[in-house]
């Protein structure tokens, strides 16, 4: 080949390579800064904390709370030896045997209501839509306060205590209408597949959360709803979970007194071991009788467990049984 030619493949081949290497140069411009490639962990350690997110001072505080609230001490400048051995609350979960249909009847004395397993905000609409279709003449109706007041009846609905689910009354003078209930609990038991949720009507109240607390050397659950509306949630779940022969049972009830009798295997004895058993004056696990009792405390209701047996029932014992229980209206 001649110096010429060869000349010119050579400028045709550098050519070739021109856009390639601006290219490339414009690519390394992007990711260089000062002159060096952009490592982002510097930005980690330049970063500064923000301010923390302040809510108006206007806001519904009723519709604010915690997700996960902190119990604070029952005693204060308590020393703590070690990390507090926490358990959930037995939920009621499918194959549990307590999942509640999605509408169920509750009552105490004369005083009888309905439980829907959904929010008040989509149960509104369907109670609207009750009244609407039964041509009730509807006189008022009140999302906020969750009354549609008739001519017949007045249709009141409130949170339940369980997170989730509503309480329904129809009431005539502070009385129940059985033939109201009746008619509501048909209407939303067909429309349990098909509800959906309002943006309209508001959440009316957000449940607060029960306290599990220690009193001296025993434990008591602080529920904040009044004691007949505890009582009937109790002695629904208690009639379908306390129903295991020697294991846990429901004994006897007593609506005037707000007590109920059950028979208990705790924790403790169940976790005993065949050597313990043996060296033990039972020759077999037992379980005894335990009274939990409610009690009215100004606008909220304790819970306890008592002892009604001659077998030993310890504090640890008492929590179990009482965080068992009070899973009930989670």
């Amino acid at each position: 080949m001649s110096p010429v030619l060869e000349k010119r493949v050579l400028e045709k081949r550098a050519l070739k390579w021109i856009p390639l290497a601006l290219a490339t140069a414009v690519a390394l411009a992007g990711c260089a800064r000062d002159g060096y490639y952009h490592d982002r962990n510097l930005d980690y350690t330049e970063a500064a904390p923000a301010p923390p997110l302040v809510l108006p001072e206007t806001r519904n505080t009723q519709r604010y709370r915690d997700a996960m609230p902190v119990p604070q001490l029952a005693v204060q400048n308590a020393r703590v030896d070690g990390a507090a051995d926490i358990k959930p609350p037995p939920s009621l979960t499918i194959g549990s045997g307590l999942e509640p249909d999605y509408v169920e009847r509750r009552q105490v004395g004369d005083q009888t209501w309905l439980v829907v397993a959904a929010d008040t905000g989509m149960v509104w609409p369907q109670l609207e839509t009750f009244a609407q279709s039964r041509q009730l003449g509807v006189q008022e109706s009140n999302a906020n306060q969750g009354t549609i007041v008739t001519s017949q009846a007045t249709l009141r609905l409130q949170s339940a205590l369980r997170s989730g689910s509503s309480e329904v009354r129809c009431e005539q003078g502070g009385q129940s209408i059985t033939s109201c209930l009746d008619a509501l609990e048909q209407y939303l038991s067909a429309r349990s597949a098909s509800a959906s949720s309002s943006w309209t009507a508001q959440r009316l109240s957000q449940e607060q959360t029960l306290q599990i607390r220690q009193q001296g050397q025993a434990w008591e659950v602080v529920i904040p709803q009044p004691i007949d509306r505890v009582w009937a949630e109790l002695d629904h779940y208690l009639e379908l979970d306390f129903s295991v022969e020697g294991q846990r049972e429901l004994l006897a009830t007593s609506p005037e007194n707000h007590e109920f009798l059950v028979e208990y295997m705790t924790e403790t004895e169940r976790g005993r071991n065949p050597l313990q058993i043996v060296l033990s004056p039972d020759v077999r696990r037992m379980s005894q009788q335990i009274r939990l009792v409610l009690q009215q405390e100004g606008d909220q209701t304790l819970l306890r467990a008592i002892n009604a047996s001659e077998r030993n029932f310890s504090a640890s014992d008492q929590r179990e049984l009482l965080e068992r229980v009070s899973g009930y209206l989670r």
